[in-house]
């Protein structure tokens, strides 16, 4: 049984964090537009005094260790959407069509990983698939883990579940099908960091270097 940790940041980012947001304040939430792979911005005004989009506020600090979806690795079993004690765990929401947003986001993650060394061991990463007609349980899984090995893809074809997931991110997708069968998938590009007892401690933007999600993420185990 999972058991809660005694340190935990809240629900206020990270020192690093608060200095990469504010690189950004000015912005809209960046949603990355998978079609045409250009970041477009929505309009969402912006809360200059949380240095984040105001439509994100709710989701840093909020619990999401009730939901889970299945793990398509580990036979469908539900993954719950916490970290293991002493660890931390990162998620994803995109798809494996995506020619630029999620490719560039899940390698700088790697590259974060890898410039932990030892510790990026007791980092879990995984991807909930956002597309999930067209990522076949195979094709996310393969995906995932050629940037991550032991990533852990989820995967869930049913839409009224998928939403849920999304809505207590905070993260938003549209996959639009056009007459001719084209397909134009709009999503929230964050990585989202999650303690032990199922809170989102952080949230990194679209385009975050991968030095400060390393720095970021030493910086939660340390308060694991």
């Amino acid at each position: 049984m999972r058991t809660a940790s005694n340190n935990r940041f809240g629900p206020v980012p990270s020192v690093v964090m608060i200095r990469r947001l504010i690189t950004v304040v000015a912005m809209a939430i960046v949603v990355a537009s998978c079609g045409g792979d250009e970041p477009v911005s929505a309009p969402f005004e912006v809360d200059p005094l949380a240095a984040q989009p105001i439509s994100q506020t709710s989701a840093l600090g909020a619990s999401v260790a009730e939901i889970t979806l299945p793990d398509v690795a580990n036979a469908g079993q539900p993954f719950a959407m916490r970290a293991d004690p002493g660890e931390v765990l990162v998620v994803y929401f995109g798809f494996t069509a995506c020619p630029d947003i999620c490719p560039t986001t899940l390698a700088d993650l790697r590259d974060a990983l890898s410039a932990m060394g030892e510790d990026a061991a007791r980092i879990d990463v995984a991807m909930v698939t956002i597309d999930p007609e067209r990522d076949t349980d195979v094709t996310i899984e393969a995906y995932l883990r050629s940037f991550v090995p032991d990533g852990i893809p989820l995967r869930t074809n049913d839409s009224g579940e998928l939403d849920v997931v999304a809505d207590a991110f905070g993260a938003d997708f549209d996959v639009i099908k056009s007459a001719d069968g084209a397909v134009e998938v709009y999503h929230t590009a964050y990585l989202y960091a999650i303690d032990d007892e199922g809170v989102i401690e952080v949230i990194w933007p679209f385009g975050a270097e991968p030095e400060v999600i390393a720095a970021d993420l030493t910086q939660l185990l340390e308060q694991a």
